[in-house]
Protein backbone atom coordinates (compact mmCIF):
# COMPACT_ATOMS: atom_id res chain seq x y z
CA UNK A 1 0.00 0.00 0.00
CA UNK A 2 1.04 3.76 -0.75
CA UNK A 3 0.37 6.52 1.89
CA UNK A 4 -0.99 9.97 1.38
CA UNK A 5 1.44 10.67 4.29
CA UNK A 6 -0.19 13.97 5.05
CA UNK A 7 -4.00 13.05 5.41
CA UNK A 8 -2.64 9.15 6.55
CA UNK A 9 -1.34 11.60 9.58
CA UNK A 10 -4.31 13.74 9.89
CA UNK A 11 -6.39 10.76 10.97
CA UNK A 12 -4.06 10.53 13.69
CA UNK A 13 -4.15 13.94 14.50
CA UNK A 14 -8.54 14.34 14.17
CA UNK A 15 -8.50 11.00 16.39
CA UNK A 16 -6.55 12.57 19.38
CA UNK A 17 -8.34 15.71 18.98
CA UNK A 18 -11.20 15.19 19.03
CA UNK A 19 -10.85 13.15 21.99
CA UNK A 20 -9.08 15.78 23.39
CA UNK A 21 -12.26 17.74 22.89
CA UNK A 22 -14.28 15.04 24.28
CA UNK A 23 -12.37 15.56 27.43
CA UNK A 24 -12.13 18.83 28.16
CA UNK A 25 -15.79 18.57 28.09
CA UNK A 26 -16.14 16.05 31.07
CA UNK A 27 -13.53 18.31 32.99
CA UNK A 28 -15.65 21.31 32.27
CA UNK A 29 -13.64 23.69 30.81
CA UNK A 30 -14.85 26.38 28.71
CA UNK A 31 -15.03 26.59 24.96
CA UNK A 32 -13.32 26.40 22.91
CA UNK A 33 -12.15 23.03 23.22
CA UNK A 34 -9.64 23.46 20.93
CA UNK A 35 -7.73 25.95 18.92
CA UNK A 36 -8.31 23.79 15.58
CA UNK A 37 -10.42 26.41 13.66
CA UNK A 38 -12.35 22.98 11.54
CA UNK A 39 -13.30 21.23 14.62
CA UNK A 40 -14.24 24.35 16.32
CA UNK A 41 -16.81 25.52 13.30
CA UNK A 42 -18.23 21.86 12.70
CA UNK A 43 -19.88 18.92 13.77
CA UNK A 44 -17.70 15.80 13.92
CA UNK A 45 -18.76 12.52 15.84
CA UNK A 46 -16.35 11.64 19.10
CA UNK A 47 -13.43 9.09 18.36
CA UNK A 48 -15.13 6.20 20.26
CA UNK A 49 -18.48 5.72 18.59
CA UNK A 50 -19.78 5.23 22.13
CA UNK A 51 -19.48 8.62 22.85
CA UNK A 52 -22.00 10.43 20.54
CA UNK A 53 -25.19 11.51 21.94
CA UNK A 54 -27.52 8.70 20.29
CA UNK A 55 -25.42 5.85 21.39
CA UNK A 56 -25.19 7.01 25.20
CA UNK A 57 -29.31 7.41 24.59
CA UNK A 58 -29.37 4.03 23.54
CA UNK A 59 -26.87 2.61 26.12
CA UNK A 60 -29.17 4.64 29.20
CA UNK A 61 -33.01 4.45 27.51
CA UNK A 62 -33.37 1.59 25.80
CA UNK A 63 -30.56 -0.93 26.88
CA UNK A 64 -30.03 -0.17 30.64
CA UNK A 65 -32.53 1.63 31.53
CA UNK A 66 -33.24 -0.26 34.97
CA UNK A 67 -35.56 -2.64 33.65
CA UNK A 68 -34.98 -6.12 33.13
CA UNK A 69 -36.04 -7.21 29.40
CA UNK A 70 -35.89 -11.12 28.09
CA UNK A 71 -33.49 -11.34 25.28
CA UNK A 72 -35.86 -10.64 22.02
CA UNK A 73 -37.28 -7.90 23.83
CA UNK A 74 -33.82 -6.16 24.26
CA UNK A 75 -33.39 -7.06 20.53
CA UNK A 76 -36.94 -5.98 19.29
CA UNK A 77 -35.97 -2.57 21.62
CA UNK A 78 -32.31 -2.27 20.33
CA UNK A 79 -33.72 -2.10 16.09
CA UNK A 80 -36.75 -0.12 17.02
CA UNK A 81 -34.75 2.57 18.10
CA UNK A 82 -32.25 2.10 15.60
CA UNK A 83 -34.11 1.47 12.46
CA UNK A 84 -35.36 5.74 13.50
CA UNK A 85 -32.51 6.46 15.47
CA UNK A 86 -34.53 9.36 16.69
CA UNK A 87 -34.45 10.02 20.26
CA UNK A 88 -37.79 12.10 20.29
CA UNK A 89 -39.32 9.14 18.43
CA UNK A 90 -38.89 6.83 21.11
CA UNK A 91 -40.00 9.29 23.64
CA UNK A 92 -43.46 9.67 21.30
CA UNK A 93 -43.70 6.13 21.45
CA UNK A 94 -43.20 5.47 25.23
CA UNK A 95 -45.62 8.15 25.82
CA UNK A 96 -48.48 6.16 23.76
CA UNK A 97 -47.43 3.05 24.80
CA UNK A 98 -47.08 1.45 28.16
CA UNK A 99 -43.86 0.00 27.19
CA UNK A 100 -42.02 -0.88 24.05
CA UNK A 101 -41.89 -4.85 23.71
CA UNK A 102 -42.66 -7.46 21.35
CA UNK A 103 -45.69 -8.50 23.78
CA UNK A 104 -46.94 -4.92 23.18
CA UNK A 105 -46.12 -3.93 19.62
CA UNK A 106 -48.71 -3.34 17.09
CA UNK A 107 -48.15 -2.46 14.32
CA UNK A 108 -50.98 -0.53 13.12
CA UNK A 109 -51.09 1.58 16.19
CA UNK A 110 -47.45 2.64 15.86
CA UNK A 111 -48.71 3.44 12.39
CA UNK A 112 -50.99 5.72 13.80
CA UNK A 113 -48.90 7.44 16.31
CA UNK A 114 -45.97 7.88 13.83
CA UNK A 115 -48.07 9.46 10.60
CA UNK A 116 -49.68 11.70 13.55
CA UNK A 117 -46.26 13.04 14.13
CA UNK A 118 -45.40 13.33 10.68
CA UNK A 119 -48.94 15.06 9.62
CA UNK A 120 -47.51 17.67 12.96
CA UNK A 121 -44.48 18.38 10.94
CA UNK A 122 -42.42 16.28 13.30
CA UNK A 123 -39.07 14.47 11.97
CA UNK A 124 -39.47 11.10 12.95
CA UNK A 125 -35.96 9.48 12.02
CA UNK A 126 -32.67 11.21 12.57
CA UNK A 127 -30.82 11.95 9.26
CA UNK A 128 -27.40 11.29 10.55
CA UNK A 129 -27.46 8.98 8.28
CA UNK A 130 -30.19 7.66 5.60
CA UNK A 131 -32.04 4.76 5.82
CA UNK A 132 -33.31 2.72 3.01
CA UNK A 133 -36.60 4.31 1.76
CA UNK A 134 -37.94 1.24 -0.84
CA UNK A 135 -41.35 0.08 -0.49
CA UNK A 136 -40.39 -3.69 0.13
CA UNK A 137 -43.02 -4.34 1.78
CA UNK A 138 -45.91 -2.22 -0.19
CA UNK A 139 -46.16 0.64 1.54
CA UNK A 140 -45.84 4.02 0.43
CA UNK A 141 -44.69 5.47 4.07
CA UNK A 142 -41.03 4.57 4.83
CA UNK A 143 -41.65 3.94 8.08
CA UNK A 144 -44.42 1.50 7.61
CA UNK A 145 -41.88 -0.47 5.72
CA UNK A 146 -39.88 -0.42 8.59
CA UNK A 147 -42.77 -1.58 11.15
CA UNK A 148 -43.36 -4.13 8.82
CA UNK A 149 -39.91 -5.16 8.66
CA UNK A 150 -39.93 -5.64 12.39
CA UNK A 151 -42.95 -7.81 11.96
CA UNK A 152 -41.41 -9.87 9.32
CA UNK A 153 -38.04 -10.45 11.45
CA UNK A 154 -39.26 -10.82 14.97
CA UNK A 155 -43.24 -12.15 14.58
CA UNK A 156 -42.74 -13.81 11.49
CA UNK A 157 -39.41 -15.17 11.09
CA UNK A 158 -38.52 -15.17 15.10
CA UNK A 159 -34.61 -13.78 14.02
CA UNK A 160 -34.15 -13.61 17.69
CA UNK A 161 -33.53 -16.75 18.31
CA UNK A 162 -30.84 -17.02 15.40
CA UNK A 163 -29.36 -13.81 16.94
CA UNK A 164 -29.23 -14.99 20.54
CA UNK A 165 -27.29 -17.69 19.34
CA UNK A 166 -24.84 -16.93 16.67
CA UNK A 167 -21.34 -16.98 18.09
CA UNK A 168 -19.91 -14.17 15.98
CA UNK A 169 -20.89 -10.43 14.74
CA UNK A 170 -20.48 -11.57 11.41
CA UNK A 171 -23.00 -14.24 11.74
CA UNK A 172 -25.29 -11.81 13.39
CA UNK A 173 -24.31 -9.91 10.33
CA UNK A 174 -25.39 -11.84 7.65
CA UNK A 175 -28.27 -12.83 8.97
CA UNK A 176 -30.15 -9.16 9.23
CA UNK A 177 -28.71 -8.10 5.87
CA UNK A 178 -30.27 -10.76 4.20
CA UNK A 179 -33.37 -8.63 5.00
CA UNK A 180 -34.96 -5.59 2.90
CA UNK A 181 -34.27 -2.03 3.71
CA UNK A 182 -31.25 -3.41 5.55
CA UNK A 183 -27.91 -2.51 3.45
CA UNK A 184 -24.38 -3.58 4.76
CA UNK A 185 -23.52 -0.19 6.69
CA UNK A 186 -26.78 -0.69 8.46
CA UNK A 187 -26.32 -4.08 9.50
CA UNK A 188 -23.05 -3.62 10.95
CA UNK A 189 -24.59 -0.78 13.11
CA UNK A 190 -26.80 -3.08 14.40
CA UNK A 191 -24.74 -5.81 15.33
CA UNK A 192 -22.56 -2.99 17.18
CA UNK A 193 -25.33 -1.54 18.82
CA UNK A 194 -26.68 -5.40 19.60
CA UNK A 195 -23.24 -6.20 21.17
CA UNK A 196 -23.45 -3.36 23.74
CA UNK A 197 -26.39 -5.28 25.33
CA UNK A 198 -25.70 -8.62 27.42
CA UNK A 199 -27.79 -11.14 25.14
CA UNK A 200 -24.47 -11.49 23.29
CA UNK A 201 -21.19 -11.10 23.85
CA UNK A 202 -19.12 -11.11 20.17
CA UNK A 203 -15.50 -10.00 19.75
CA UNK A 204 -14.92 -6.33 18.51
CA UNK A 205 -11.61 -7.13 16.35
CA UNK A 206 -12.92 -10.02 14.48
CA UNK A 207 -15.41 -8.22 11.70
CA UNK A 208 -16.07 -4.78 10.20
CA UNK A 209 -17.70 -3.11 7.25
CA UNK A 210 -16.14 0.01 5.14
CA UNK A 211 -19.04 2.38 4.79
CA UNK A 212 -19.82 5.48 2.49
CA UNK A 213 -18.11 7.73 4.42
CA UNK A 214 -15.20 5.32 5.50
CA UNK A 215 -14.33 4.55 1.91
CA UNK A 216 -13.93 8.03 0.74
CA UNK A 217 -12.18 8.69 3.81
CA UNK A 218 -9.71 5.76 3.04
CA UNK A 219 -9.58 7.04 -0.67
CA UNK A 220 -7.77 10.27 0.56
CA UNK A 221 -5.66 8.75 2.85
CA UNK A 222 -4.09 5.88 0.90
CA UNK A 223 -2.68 6.50 -2.91
CA UNK A 224 -3.24 3.08 -3.51
CA UNK A 225 -4.73 0.20 -0.83
CA UNK A 226 -2.35 -2.58 -2.72
CA UNK A 227 -3.82 -6.24 -1.95
CA UNK A 228 -5.33 -4.87 0.88
CA UNK A 229 -9.48 -4.21 0.65
CA UNK A 230 -11.01 -1.53 2.32
CA UNK A 231 -11.90 -3.54 5.84
CA UNK A 232 -8.20 -4.77 6.02
CA UNK A 233 -6.91 -1.14 6.15
CA UNK A 234 -9.91 -0.50 8.88
CA UNK A 235 -7.53 -3.25 10.45
CA UNK A 236 -4.35 -1.75 9.52
CA UNK A 237 -5.32 1.31 11.51
CA UNK A 238 -6.90 -0.79 14.51
CA UNK A 239 -3.81 -2.64 14.49
CA UNK A 240 -0.95 0.44 14.45
CA UNK A 241 -2.83 2.81 16.55
CA UNK A 242 -0.19 2.83 19.55
CA UNK A 243 2.83 3.08 18.09
CA UNK A 244 0.94 5.97 15.18
CA UNK A 245 -0.12 7.85 17.85
CA UNK A 246 3.45 7.43 19.30
CA UNK A 247 5.37 8.51 16.18
CA UNK A 248 3.61 11.41 15.72
CA UNK A 249 3.76 12.80 19.43
CA UNK A 250 0.13 12.63 20.26
CA UNK A 251 -1.24 12.17 23.29
CA UNK A 252 -4.53 9.61 22.94
CA UNK A 253 -6.35 9.71 26.25
CA UNK A 254 -8.29 6.92 26.03
CA UNK A 255 -11.82 5.66 27.77
CA UNK A 256 -10.94 3.15 30.23
CA UNK A 257 -8.22 1.23 29.23
CA UNK A 258 -10.26 0.58 26.09
CA UNK A 259 -8.30 0.95 22.75
CA UNK A 260 -10.03 2.29 19.52
CA UNK A 261 -11.94 -0.65 18.40
CA UNK A 262 -12.38 -1.38 14.32
CA UNK A 263 -15.93 0.46 14.62
CA UNK A 264 -14.26 3.41 15.92
CA UNK A 265 -11.26 3.20 13.22
CA UNK A 266 -14.16 2.91 10.84
CA UNK A 267 -16.34 5.85 11.73
CA UNK A 268 -12.68 8.01 11.95
CA UNK A 269 -12.18 7.53 8.61
CA UNK A 270 -15.80 8.62 7.69
CA UNK A 271 -14.77 12.17 9.79
CA UNK A 272 -11.40 12.34 8.47
CA UNK A 273 -13.06 12.44 4.70
CA UNK A 274 -15.38 15.79 6.58
CA UNK A 275 -12.39 17.17 8.11
CA UNK A 276 -10.24 17.15 5.08
CA UNK A 277 -13.17 18.80 2.49
CA UNK A 278 -11.87 21.88 5.03
CA UNK A 279 -8.24 20.83 5.17
CA UNK A 280 -7.77 19.27 2.44
CA UNK A 281 -9.99 20.81 -0.51
CA UNK A 282 -8.00 19.71 -3.35
CA UNK A 283 -8.99 16.37 -2.48
CA UNK A 284 -11.95 15.80 -4.47
CA UNK A 285 -14.84 13.67 -3.92
CA UNK A 286 -18.46 13.29 -4.51
CA UNK A 287 -18.88 15.28 -1.21
CA UNK A 288 -17.14 19.21 -0.76
CA UNK A 289 -18.86 20.62 2.05
CA UNK A 290 -19.23 20.09 5.57
CA UNK A 291 -22.87 20.10 6.18
CA UNK A 292 -23.55 20.67 9.96
CA UNK A 293 -21.99 23.95 12.36
CA UNK A 294 -21.28 22.76 15.31
CA UNK A 295 -23.75 24.07 18.08
CA UNK A 296 -23.20 23.19 22.08
CA UNK A 297 -25.54 21.44 23.77
CA UNK A 298 -26.80 22.55 26.74
CA UNK A 299 -27.91 19.36 28.46
CA UNK A 300 -24.48 17.78 30.05
CA UNK A 301 -24.36 13.66 29.23
CA UNK A 302 -23.49 11.41 31.95
CA UNK A 303 -21.59 9.14 30.35
CA UNK A 304 -22.25 5.26 30.50
CA UNK A 305 -21.19 2.32 28.82
CA UNK A 306 -21.82 -1.32 28.42
CA UNK A 307 -21.07 -2.76 31.71
CA UNK A 308 -18.95 -5.70 30.01
CA UNK A 309 -16.62 -3.25 29.07
CA UNK A 310 -15.98 -2.46 32.73
CA UNK A 311 -15.38 0.99 32.75
CA UNK A 312 -17.47 3.01 35.38
CA UNK A 313 -16.52 6.41 36.32
CA UNK A 314 -14.29 9.05 33.32
CA UNK A 315 -11.48 10.93 34.87
CA UNK A 316 -8.34 12.70 33.89
CA UNK A 317 -5.82 12.90 36.12
CA UNK A 318 -3.99 15.67 34.75
CA UNK A 319 -4.56 18.64 32.33
CA UNK A 320 -4.55 18.11 28.71
CA UNK A 321 -2.13 19.68 27.17
CA UNK A 322 -2.54 21.75 23.42
CA UNK A 323 -1.38 19.39 20.65
CA UNK A 324 0.36 21.47 17.78
CA UNK A 325 -0.14 20.64 14.42
CA UNK A 326 3.11 19.56 12.05
CA UNK A 327 1.74 19.72 8.80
Amino acid sequence: MIKRQEVYDLYWYFACERQNIFWKKINGEPAPWTDDKILQEYKFCNSYRVNDRVSQYLLKNVIYNGKKYSDEDMLFRILLFKLFNKESTWELLLNNFEDITLKLFDINEYSKVLESAISNGIKIYNDAYISCANKAFGYDRKHDNHLALLKKMFVEDRMQDKIANCKTMEDAFNIIKSYPLIGNFMAYQLVTDINYSEVVNWQEDEFTVAGPGSLRGIKKSFIDKGKMSNEDIIRYMYEHQDEEFKRLNLDFKRIGNRSLQLIDCQNIFCELDKYCRQAVPDLKSNRTKIKKKYVAKQDKIEYTYPKKWHINKLYVSKPIATIKKNW
